[in-house]
């Protein structure tokens, strides 16, 4: 069967998570290789339902040091994003130029295509996102977008990728810019906006897709330790942090924060790498449509 595979290592911070695991079960489903990193007291809990190869266990210095933008000190959780720069120094560490960090909490990748969103069953939604970031030289992250936010039918709302906005839950990042994470709260769109200021470009794939669960909605992660307060102090957070593009709303049914990257989308341009050929044919990477019966249908 024909297999398409990242070519940059896949990241999973997780936390109280090892009985659900949706996205390392998206990956194996997919076969597609991963490391997960968890805190040393979860190490054994992980251990016991997937391959210890798999396992990074964190070294609590990126907690001691994560700069959390706030004046809590450790009152509080820091949150993943000191985990998500032990995974960034892994990935340097390794030679990488580039690497994925996701939540944990994804239970499957789909392509949209033909106002159909429909499950991939190998890696090669990875490797397209990958083979298109990389066709530019001011790209600093890219990454799948929502797949509850891009409906069926919705083909002609949505392009393939849309440019310089929030690259959330699901990110490609390149290794050698100049930002790591920050932040108690919000540190995807925090980083993305850091990025989009400093002149660099977003990708965001409507391509592709990510079927994460909704905020709050699955125990363990952020949601026990970080929003069983609600999302009041996220959104506030995000408020001071980035005054000149962001206010609160009411959306969702709650609190919630609202960017406006327009000004990006007007200001920054991609930028192809020179002497790039790119070949106008169709390449569909192997990817075939396959029919499943549903249970019921047909006698069965």
């Amino acid at each position: 069967m024909f297999q398409n595979n990242p070519q940059f290592p896949l990241y999973i911070p997780s936390k109280g998570r090892f009985k659900k695991r949706l996205t390392i079960k998206a990956l194996e489903n997919m076969k597609v290789p991963y490391h997960v990193i968890v805190e040393e007291q979860e190490y054994k809990d992980y251990a016991s339902v997937i391959d210890k190869k798999n396992i990074l266990v964190l070294d609590k210095s990126y907690q001691k040091n994560y700069i959390t933008c706030d004046n809590l000190g450790t009152t509080k959780p820091v949150g993943s994003g000191a985990v998500r720069n032990f995974a960034w120094e892994h990935s340097i560490s390794n030679n990488h130029k580039w690497h994925w960090v996701m939540d944990d909490n994804i239970a499957y990748f789909a392509r949209f295509n033909r106002n159909l969103r429909i499950k991939c069953y190998d890696g090669t939604p990875f490797k397209v996102m990958e083979d298109f970031t990389l066709r530019y030289k001011n790209v600093a992250m890219s990454g799948p977008a929502y797949l509850m936010f891009v409906t069926d039918r919705d083909a002609f709302r949505f392009p393939p990728f849309t440019v310089n906005t929030r690259i959330y839950s699901c990110n490609l990042i390149r290794n050698d810019v100049p930002f790591r994470w920050e932040g108690r709260y919000n540190e995807d769109t925090h980083l993305s906006l850091r990025m989009l200021k400093a002149g660099w470009c977003t990708i965001q794939f409507n391509a592709f897709l990510q079927h994460k669960m909704a905020t709050q909605s699955m125990k363990g992660g952020n949601t026990d330790v970080l929003y069983k307060h609600g999302t009041v102090p996220k959104s506030k957070m995000q408020v001071q942090l980035h005054p000149d593009v962001t206010k609160m709303v009411w959306r969702f049914g709650r609190i919630h924060h609202y960017v406006d990257y327009t000004k990006f989308k007007k200001t920054n341009r991609l930028i192809l790498k020179d002497n790039l050929k790119i070949n106008n044919k169709t390449n569909e990477y192997g990817l075939t449509l396959i029919k499943k019966t549903l249970k019921g249908q047909n006698g069965k």
